[in-house]
């Protein structure tokens, strides 16, 4: 089955850029995946295709009008999740990606200026998804990093099935650190374990390391992980303090 990608631009000259080589761009050509651009100012009505206008209530900059949104979001057919590129949005998560990339595709929505007019996500079933906390100059350039996160996981385009496994996010925690040859370099040694042949003792290791470097790096990770972990079973109860003594 074929992934099927709609991006709805401005810029749609951006498109496929980087995912047009690499495995992304193999996958594409071997029908893995596909990739269809719609321009939003398409969808004006104007004579002078105008797709933005000021801000309701005053301020800086130009917003995205909801009624050529809309139409422009008509255009796709229904079925895949349609993803809005915005600062405002949920963050973009592992678990989200692996999600979308299981399912027959998605259509992500590029803002540029301001942003979009609110009314475009009660209008429609538009999800707002940010892929971190700074500003781009539009949409693009996460809706390239969506798409990549999401094509590589799909079948056969990694390889070994296992590739996509042992990564950063995939068990709640940062990956384990790696090492390859020279064994030694600039005098840093390869550690011992990972030269030992004791797979036992190599995984415990990369466990701890993974923990080590989670809780140092990204404390809000850790936090999240350790309350996964000593989360009460569904249904379970407080003890009562006869029981606590």
């Amino acid at each position: 089955m074929t992934f099927n990608a709609s991006v709805l631009t401005l810029y749609p000259e951006m498109f496929p850029g980087p995912l047009g080589t690499s495995i992304a761009g193999r996958a594409l050509r071997e029908g893995a995946w596909a990739l269809d651009t719609v321009q939003i100012r398409d969808f004006a009505t104007d004579k002078h295709r105008s797709v933005d206008d000021t801000p309701a209530g005053g301020g800086a900059g130009m917003v995205l009008r909801a009624d050529v949104l809309a139409a422009a979001v008509d255009s796709i057919c229904g079925g895949v999740p349609m993803l809005a590129m915005s600062p405002r949005g949920k963050p973009l998560t592992q678990a989200r990606v692996r999600e979308i990339a299981a399912g027959p595709g998605v259509a992500v929505l590029c803002g540029r200026f301001e942003g979009f007019d609110e009314r475009i996500f009660e209008g429609r079933a538009v999800e707002p998804v940010s892929i971190g906390d700074y500003i781009l100059s539009g949409g693009e350039m996460g809706a390239l990093v969506l798409l990549d996160a999401c094509i590589r996981l799909l079948p056969g385009v990694m390889g070994a099935p296992s590739s996509g496994v042992e990564e950063s996010f995939e068990s709640g925690l940062l990956e384990y650190p790696h090492y390859t040859r020279p064994v030694t370099w600039e005098g840093r040694t390869i550690p011992e374990v990972l030269r030992s042949g004791d797979h036992a003792r190599i995984a415990a290791w990369r466990k701890q390391m993974a923990e080590t470097d989670t809780r140092l790096r990204r404390p809000d990770l850790w936090e999240r992980h350790v309350g996964a972990r000593v989360k009460p079973p569904s249904g379970a109860r407080h003890p009562s303090e006869d029981e606590q003594l």
